[in-house]
């Protein structure tokens, strides 16, 4: 490991076991610093020490802590005073709790820390606390001073090195009353469904592969002054206005991901059984005191009308067929009938001849 200056030398209690330790930081800041300068002639601005009893500027050395009474009274407050403090944790890290990871809230989480082991025989207990907190799937719960105040604190597994962070006190987090919208907001099941397909379209990525563009920018603007270059012109904004439709958005949104992924763009549909809301509304047909729409009557009304004007036809075609029956059975009757009496008249005259 690179040395790194520690900010704090102590151990860690664990039981009846102590770990000689040494707190360093595990984060580094990468954001570019700014001076404050005069803005007409560029000079340097300077935050300079005065006391205000002899009107002098002091050098570091002569500076120290005071606490200010109710008064205005100011009590000097000496390192020594400090470190006779009754608090067990001035140069030890108390394990007071084993909790599981997910009772931790992140808006609890502050600054990083990594605990270094200090010394040859440190390394056996240090390493026997890592592992345990590995096999317990479980963080430790600590208290410790540092920068004149008690602190509390969480112990991770990070590799193979054992981390802390720092965590603020219950009573320092602030409730969200107020944040949210009311109840009465809420969104529709499709709209919900679109979040989803959205959220799987854009997938999961490597924060490794996440980089500061806003420093980027800073410094290639600093180049570009430093070469005596005009600075790159900012990119145009998107076209964009007021999104008044949540659906639409949340549609082109999913068309937009899949496109940029090389995806078929089609538009997004829900199934039947899904359709609530704005999407039910458009989809389904009008209402109007438990009556179709006045277009979907007259389409009705015309698919009934064309359908009569087609049975009507058929139904002269099969009157006339009987009626022709009826008169071609009539004409044979009579036909038979005729024949009879001619038959009966010769038969009489034959015998009259006779």
């Amino acid at each position: 490991m690179l040395h790194v200056r520690s900010l704090w030398n102590g151990a860690i209690s664990f039981g009846l076991i102590s770990i000689p330790v040494k707190l360093v930081n595990a984060t580094e800041s990468h954001s570019i610093p700014f001076r404050q300068v005069h803005i007409e002639d560029g000079g340097r601005i300077r935050h300079r020490k005065v006391c205000e009893l002899e009107d002098r500027e002091v050098s570091q050395a002569e500076i120290g802590k005071g606490y200010e009474a109710a008064d205005g009274t100011i009590i000097p407050i000496t390192e020594e005073d400090l470190s006779r403090l009754p608090l067990p944790t001035t140069k030890t890290i108390k394990i007071v709790t084993f909790v599981p990871a997910d009772r931790i809230d992140p808006l609890q989480m502050d600054a990083a820390y990594y605990l270094q082991a200090g010394g040859v025989l440190a390394a056996q207990p240090y390493t026997l606390l890592r592992e345990a907190l590995k096999r317990s799937n479980k963080v430790a719960i600590t208290k410790y001073a540092l920068r004149g105040r008690e602190r509390l604190g969480m112990l991770r597994v990070v590799g193979d090195a054992i981390a802390m962070h720092a965590l603020l006190w219950p009573d320092e987090v602030l409730a969200p009353e107020g944040m949210a919208p009311g109840p009465d907001v809420t969104v529709h099941v499709r709209e919900l469904d679109l979040a989803d397909t959205l959220m799987d379209i854009l997938g999961e990525v490597d924060l490794e592969d996440l980089h500061d563009e806003y420093r980027a920018a800073v410094e290639e603007v600093v180049a570009a002054k430093v070469a005596g270059e005009a600075p790159p012109e900012a990119p145009g904004t998107a076209p964009g206005g007021r999104v008044l439709d949540l659906m639409t958005a949340l549609e082109n949104s999913v068309r937009a991901a899949k496109e940029s992924r090389g995806e078929p763009a089609g538009r997004e549909k829900a199934g039947a059984g899904n359709l609530t809301g704005r999407e039910a509304a458009r989809t389904a047909p009008k209402q109007t005191g438990g009556r179709k729409s006045t277009s979907t009557a007259k389409k009705t009304a015309a698919s009934a009308k064309t359908a009569t004007k087609s049975v009507q036809p058929a139904k002269r075609t099969a009157s006339t067929s009987r009626s022709t029956a009826k008169r071609a059975a009539a004409n044979g009757t009579a036909k038979k009938t005729a024949a009879k009496k001619t038959a009966a008249k010769k038969t009489t005259a034959r015998k009259r001849s006779a």
